[in-house]
């Protein structure tokens, strides 16, 4: 299923700082970035299950926000996008 992972981490500190940039890191190895704080991943409910536990550990809970949309396996008719940056298709083959 495509899950669209979102998070917003207050930066005012080191720490804040350093939990954005473990956040992302970790989101990277799910999906593509999209957007700054925003991340598609094609996720199975185990690998989903574990992210959101791997990426809860890791937010202040009085700071940070973290947002998790399941757009299902019918995401085509889901998502619209326009301008810069052509989609790509998770499913498909990506060569490097």
């Amino acid at each position: 299923m495509l899950v669209l992972i979102t998070y917003d981490v207050n930066t005012e500190t080191d720490a804040g700082k350093k939990r954005l940039r473990k956040i992302a890191k970790e989101c990277v190895n799910y999906g593509q970035r999209v957007q700054n704080s925003v991340f598609e991943c094609f996720l199975d409910a185990a690998q989903c299950k574990m992210l959101q536990a791997k990426l809860c550990a890791m937010i202040d809970n009085e700071k940070d926000s973290l947002r998790f949309y399941y757009l299902g396996n019918n995401y085509q008719k889901k998502v619209e996008h326009f301008g810069n940056k052509a989609s790509y298709m998770p499913e498909e083959p990506l060569i490097l």
